[in-house]
């Protein structure tokens, strides 16, 4: 297996083109045509993790967390990052990390935190928009539902939990092939009317060029007519957060318990607990102040996330409880997300966790 089988295959599960536009996730080091002997999964790949990887006979690390975030001018072993990459370099280790477009997907880390609460009735957050296609084309009656299974199997035609999702009317279409062309229907210089279906499916807009090639591919015309269209709708299978319900409402302080053990947590910052129940419940993996508002018009009783400053408290304004479990603690679990996923197409695999802990904060109890 190589290299670039794996990380295609994770960008299938979760596109970088989902990343966000500060991220650097992707292929830091390696050479994407080498042989896999192991795979290291870890929350951060630092430098002890590099020498765990060699330890293991593993030469492909997946990390959530690029440790190449910003440009490197030199490398010359000078700071963490700099030895941890030429130590790579020198051991033939691959890394490559999975960051925000798996934060981003709804199958991705946030979910795997609302599972760990045994949260329900889950929705993105925050989703994207400007992130769908739709596809318009013509096609004859007869040929339609080939030609329509052609596009969903490559991805159009998802909505929500709902798959092969298309709209189509029937029609007239009329055209007149000239002496060069090699119709499907009908002869050259005569006027042709087709029993036509015209139909709609919605593609992530990623997909186009592959979303093309199939219909081309797939269409019994020498030319397919259709026409694209971008589309503003907000994409409830992309964007930041996640919000979900607690099958029974808790008070405040069960709640944090409720928290504590099913993180497995040593502390818990957080804002006033307020005198009401709490039911609907608001995550973020991570870095999560910016979702504050989006998390109380959700109207969550509680946002769980990381990295909240001092004033960003005040923000709450008794209106939603903010529970601050720290940054690595809201992610760890990522190792066991990217570990199923990798054991779902790869079930014959080894896929090792590091064992090393990688939180730089340490709590003095």
């Amino acid at each position: 297996m190589k290299v670039s089988e794996v990380t295609q295959y994770l960008e299938s599960v979760a596109p970088r083109v989902y990343q966000e536009p500060y991220d650097n996730s992707g292929l830091l080091t390696g050479n994407p045509a080498m042989d896999v002997t192991g795979i290291l999964v870890t929350l951060d790949c630092i430098e002890p993790v590099i020498d765990e990887a060699i330890q293991k006979k593993c030469n492909l690390i997946i990390a959530h967390h690029p440790i190449i975030f910003k440009g490197l001018k030199k490398i010359t072993g000078s700071n963490y990052v700099e030895r941890t990459v030429l130590k790579a370099i020198k051991n033939d280790i691959a890394i490559y990390a999975i960051h925000t477009n798996l934060d981003n997907v709804h199958t991705g880390v946030n979910r795997k935190i609302a599972g760990k609460l045994g949260l329900i009735n889950l929705n993105i957050l925050s989703p994207k928009n400007n992130t769908l296609t739709k596809l318009v084309t013509f096609i004859p009656a007869a040929n339609a539902d080939e030609v329509l299974n052609a596009l969903y199997k490559a991805g159009a035609g998802q909505v929500g939990n709902y798959k092969n999702c298309s709209f189509s009317v029937s029609g007239t279409g009329t055209f007149m092939p000239n002496e060069n062309a090699n119709p499907h229907i009908g002869r050259a210089l005569q006027q042709e009317r087709v029993d036509e279906v015209r139909a709609e499916v919605i593609f992530p807009s990623f997909l186009e060029n592959s979303i093309i090639k199939v219909l081309k591919k797939a269409h019994p015309y020498e030319e397919a007519a259709y026409y694209l269209t971008s589309l503003n709708n907000e994409n409830q299978e992309v964007g930041a957060g996640m919000v979900g319900e607690l099958e029974t409402a808790l008070e405040p302080d069960e709640f944090l318990k409720h928290l504590k053990t099913s993180m497995n947590l040593q502390v818990i910052r957080h804002t006033e607990l307020l005198n009401k129940p709490i039911k609907k419940v608001a995550v973020c993996g991570g870095s999560g102040s910016f979702l504050l508002a989006a998390a109380i018009r959700a109207g969550a009783q509680a946002f769980v996330t990381a990295d909240f400053k001092y004033h960003e408290f005040f923000d709450a304004d008794n209106q939603i409880v903010i529970a601050d479990i720290g940054h690595y603690e809201s992610e760890v679990f990522t190792k066991e997300l990217l570990g199923d996923i990798l054991k779902e197409k790869f079930p014959t695999f080894a896929v090792d966790f590091s064992g090393t802990i990688t939180n730089p904060v340490r709590y003095y109890t």
